[in-house]
């Protein structure tokens, strides 16, 4: 049989497309444009069906024009602008979108000259090769990571540029489910826009439950076999691997399902792509699926009449992208009844002003300023919904620092009732106080206006409760899986030993003796202090450079108080910075000096990139609006190596290159988390951000986390409930053949695919290297049998069946072995080498931590939960056990009234119990699947295997069993009122054990094991008759 990507993924891929509504071409009968994977009679009719009246000449035109487009060194940016085009001739019918024409082929070579490569599955609307799907067989050597690469190398190369510029989109798949652990794309179902270099692979997580019946049409015998004859595979049609994969939840169709049906497609192509001016050149970005399922939930609350509430997304998800997307998108949902949108996005200091201008301006939004009250009120008074005259998307971004608190309230009662004000509030978590005049203007400014509060931290400990001036919860992302999507960092916290503080606070005393009773904030700020302290920091950054391999990355010092900062950059420029200009004085209590001409401090050399010799100082009171704009873009850019900063860039402060953060002073609440959370953005294979702390922050994380854990209590329900109601309830050459037979009895040998997935849910390499060695044993013995010419053994087992599955088994190994090296290679060996250091000066570091937020803690509640519900066996000693463990857990003290250690002491405990579970729940579907879905013989097969008695192979008590299951099953089947007579029932099962034990499998009972193995089979059948338990 061929078992091959061809067969397990992509012709079941192409089959569900086509329920999916897509029809499928062969190329045999096609002809199309190679210059641009175009089909031009298919655009032609499109084209001329959604254009009425339009000239078969002017259609001609719009090809010749779009082949010039797509000539375009611009990532095709000027091709999507014509596609999207509402105003002249269409290229796609958004109205009505069914109206356009959906089709699907394979291995569409895309060529220029003597270069080519050939996508699996290509589809085009109107003729256009807009999406195309990579698909790859589970567990493939190196995983998604191949492809990633494979098509980066692709579309770098000029010669694929049409073709980079016409995709939309991609999906690439080995069609496993995703591996939560690993940050790295290796296994799973990923999309991502096309890209000139390093597309971004996106995980997608369905929120919305399909009505599978309406969406996927019946597939007519006469399609399937045209398609499998069209690709010479009419051979695997009656293979069970084939069906299995035709299922609609295999992981490559869901993804399907989830983008390329008919109403997804049109919202994605409409909303969910943008062209970013980025300063590497520009990108092409799609919604991440949060941001999709969020502006979904938008759009139902707005039907159902809410005008306000809270989009809680955990930090570096996106908010402002989602900001825009939903400019787009609410502006066609306005227009729609005649209504005109007038978007703002309100922040509260001067840095997220201009971050938010320029992510707005790199999407291509006009971005109209306003940062005084009386700006505000001309433009709340203004009638207009638009400040340019082009007709553009525009937003108005307010910075409301410096009026908030002013006590005027703009009253407008005559506001025009066709223009529809949609406000972004961002980071609602702060600054809104409902006593100010800020939100008093807003509401009643326009009492008919949106309110969308942002936030990436739960709403903590305020004066006052956000929610009740915001509104409910739209939609949440939780930073959990925003780790497990790949967009965000765990956090290492490292702890500085005790014993620095004793030589500081030596340190101290000196200066309290030389200066006397001051503010505590000018010691800190003394030399004596300061300079050990930037000792440590610069040499431990240099060291993590090497230890982590990685010379880009850049670090933060949040400083005890200005004076600290002031003092901790002179002394770095007089110690280390690599050159020095004129300084000028700056003048206040302690002289601290200050380059006057900073960017000349930062002169760049082709050096050596470990040394640390440039850094910035960033506070309200130093340079320029202009120069700490310079600074920051600099330190962004890779070209200032350390900031120091006091109370700026604690928030909303994006670089993905800042990797390490020096804490010098306790921050309090959900500053805390927003802090901490500056060094947790992806970056060039990290998966940790650091966290240096010299103030001691762990009692105010375990506060703030129990604040963040309460908050999901109330959000998602209480987690200990669920087990109460689980606990309440009580109710998982011959000698070598036989050995094979006996290795592989827990696993499907007779249906690869089957199989495939058992072997998947392997974690441990142990388990997988033992079941490679019994199906290299199997094929080593079958070409022994060969050679000795025993043919009557072959008929013993399937060998070219067993040789399939030795191939999927290896492949299985080499991915666990990869995960393993990657884990292992990338990150854990600089863990190890800074835990191993020697430190210098008076003092040095005494551990590191994870920093685990309390949704981690949740989410392993959650998964612990579901895995035990899940268990069918509920009698089994191992489960009982487990069971009994997580209650002595719950028993101890309320699980969020714990400490980071506890709660990462707990975590740990929980994690085990639902490995074990887990691992529990994997041998009992094994076995279930054995007994083709019967859970009643499953249990009866594993007590007879607890309670001993029985010598024989456990295979040759499954044949037994399995054979009272069909004569039973025959026996109920046909006389449906047997189960009303026990006895009787009793009589009829216990002639069919002895059959099959004593009679077929040679087994000798005694009359007890008889009785025993009886009374189990009976109360198994009585039990589901009398509670209608299911079987399956």
């Amino acid at each position: 049989m061929k078992f091959t990507e061809d067969t397990r993924v992509k012709i079941p891929v192409i089959l569900h497309l086509i329920r999916l509504g897509y029809r499928y071409l062969s190329l045999k009968e096609q002809h199309w444009d190679k210059e641009t994977n175009i089909f031009p009679d298919l655009f032609t009719a499109a084209v001329g069906r959604i254009n009425p009246g339009i000239a078969p000449d002017d259609i001609g035109r719009q090809l010749k024009d779009l082949t010039l487009l797509l000539d375009n060194d611009d990532l095709g940016r000027a091709f999507f602008e014509k596609l999207s085009d509402r105003s002249g001739i269409k290229l796609i019918d958004f109205d009505n979108f069914n109206n356009n024409s959906f089709h699907v082929v394979t291995e569409l070579t895309c060529e220029n000259g003597d270069e080519e490569f050939r996508p699996d599955i290509t589809l085009l609307i109107n003729g256009m090769p807009l999406i195309f799907i990579e698909v790859k067989k589970p567990n493939n050597r190196e995983g998604i990571v191949a492809e990633r690469n494979r098509i980066n190398e692709r579309f770098k190369n000029p010669k694929f540029k049409r073709f980079a510029n016409i995709t939309q989109f991609m999906i690439f798949s080995n069609n496993m489910e995703y591996d939560d652990s690993d940050p790295e794309p290796i296994q799973g179902a990923f999309y991502a826009s096309s890209s000139y270099s390093n597309p971004v692979f996106n995980y997608f997580r369905e929120e919305e439950l399909f009505n599978l019946t309406n969406l996927l049409k019946p597939l007519s015998e006469e399609t399937e076999i045209a398609v499998l004859k069209d690709n010479n595979l009419e051979v695997i049609r009656t293979n069970p691997e084939f069906q299995i994969n035709k299922d609609h939840n295999r992981p490559t169709n869901r993804l399907c399902t989830a983008l390329l049906s008919r109403d997804r497609l049109a919202f994605i192509l409409r909303y969910a792509l943008v062209y970013v001016a980025e300063p590497g050149g520009i990108q092409k970005h799609i919604m991440r699926y949060p941001q999709l399922f969020a502006t979904k939930a938008i759009e139902r609350k707005l039907n159902a009449g809410v005008k306000k509430g809270i989009i809680w997304h955990t930090q570096g998800s996106g908010k402002t992208a989602l900001a825009y997307y939903n400019v787009r998108f609410l502006t066609d949902y306005f227009q729609s009844q005649q209504v005109i949108p007038k978007f703002y996005f309100i922040v509260d200091r001067l840095d997220l002003l201009q971050q938010a201008q320029r992510e707005f301006t790199a999407r291509g939004l006009i971005v109209h300023l306003i940062d005084s009250r009386e700006a505000f009120t001309r433009d709340i008074k203004a009638a207009q919904a638009l400040h340019n005259h082009h007709g553009k998307a525009e937003i108005t971004v307010v910075n409301i620092q410096k009026f908030r608190d002013d006590p005027d309230v703009v009253t407008i009662k005559d506001y025009d009732i066709n223009i529809q004000r949609v406000y972004f509030l961002d980071e609602v978590h702060r600054s809104y106080n409902p006593k100010g005049s800020f939100l008093a203007n807003l509401s009643q400014s326009d009492t008919n206006a949106i309110k969308i509060g942002l936030t990436g931290t739960p709403l903590l400990g305020t004066d006052y409760n956000s929610r009740d001036l915001f509104g409910d919860y739209i939609h949440k992302y939780y930073y959990n899986a925003s780790i497990a999507d790949g967009y965000t960092l765990r956090l290492i916290r490292e702890e500085i030993a005790t014993n620095y503080r004793m030589i500081l606070q030596q340190a101290l005393k000196d200066v309290e003796v030389r200066m006397g009773d001051v503010d505590r904030k000018y010691i800190y700020a003394h030399p004596s202090f300061v300079k050990p302290m930037l000792d440590y920091i610069v040499t431990d950054f240099a060291k993590s450079r090497g230890a982590l391999n990685d010379g880009t990355i850049g670090g933060m010092v949040i400083c005890d108080s200005s004076e600290q900062a002031k003092q901790m950059f002179e002394l770095f420029n007089a110690d280390y910075a690599e050159s020095l200009t004129v300084a000028d004085d700056v003048t206040d209590e302690m002289s601290i000096l200050q380059a006057a001409e900073p960017a000349a401090v930062y002169q760049i050399h082709a050096k050596e990139t470990r040394k640390i010799k440039r850094a910035a100082l960033i506070l309200h009171d130093i340079g320029s609006k202009q120069e700490r704009k310079e600074w920051v873009e600099q330190f962004k850019a890779g070209e200032i190596d350390l900031l120091f900063v006091y109370n700026m860039l604690l928030t909303g402060f994006d670089a993905k290159r800042l990797k390490k953060l020096y804490l010098g002073r306790v921050i309090r609440k959900h500053n805390l988390l927003q802090a901490l959370t500056r060094v947790n953005r992806t970056y060039n294979h990290f998966r940790y951000g650091y966290v240096v702390d010299f103030a001691d922050i762990r009692q105010e994380f375990d506060a703030t986390n129990k604040a963040y854990f309460e908050e999901l209590q109330a959000e998602l329900g209480d987690e200990m409930e669920h087990y109460s109601r689980l606990f309440k309830s009580a109710e998982e050459i011959r000698e070598e053949i036989e050995h094979i037979k006996d290795v592989l009895f827990s696993f499907d040998t007779e249906n690869a695919e089957i199989f495939t997935d058992q072997i998947n849910q392997i974690q441990d390499r142990e388990t997988a290297l033992a079941l490679k060695n019994a199906l290299a044993d199997a094929r080593s013995l079958y070409n022994l049998i060969r050679l000795q010419g025993n043919t009557e053994f072959l008929q013993a087992l399937d060998f070219n069946k067993l040789n399939i599955l030795y191939r999927e088994a290896s492949h299985r190994l080499d991915l666990l072995n990869l995960k393993a090296d990657l884990e292992q290679g990338v990150d854990l060996s600089g863990l190890l080498n800074r835990a191993l250091e020697e430190v210098i000066f008076e003092f040095h570091k005494v551990g590191e931590e994870e920093l685990v937020l309390a949704d981690e803690l949740k989410e392993t509640l959650r998964r612990t939960r579901e895995a035990l519900a899940a268990n069918f066996d509920q009698q089994d000693p191992q489960f009982v056990s487990l069971k009994d463990e997580l209650e002595r857990l719950f028993k101890k003290k309320k699980l969020s009234e714990v400490t980071q250690e506890e709660m990462v002491a707990n975590i740990g405990t929980l994690n085990k119990i639902h490995d074990r579970i887990k691992e529990l729940n994997r041998q009992n579907n094994l076995l279930r699947q054995k007994y083709r879905g019967d859970v009643k013989y499953a249990r009866t097969h594993k007590r007879l295997r607890e309670h001993g008695g029985l010598s024989e192979p456990e295979r040759k008590i499954f044949e037994a069993l399995l054979g009272v299951k069909q004569d039973a099953d025959g026996k109920v089947l046909n006389n449906s009122q047997i189960l009303n007579n026990e006895s009787y029932f009793e009589r009829q099962i216990v002639s069919c054990v002895l059959e099959h034990f004593e009679k077929q499998q040679k087994i000798t009972l005694s009359a007890k094991a008889a009785g025993d193995i009886n009374r189990l089979i009976v109360a198994e059948y009585l039990n589901e008759f009398n509670t209608g338990a299911r079987t399956w």
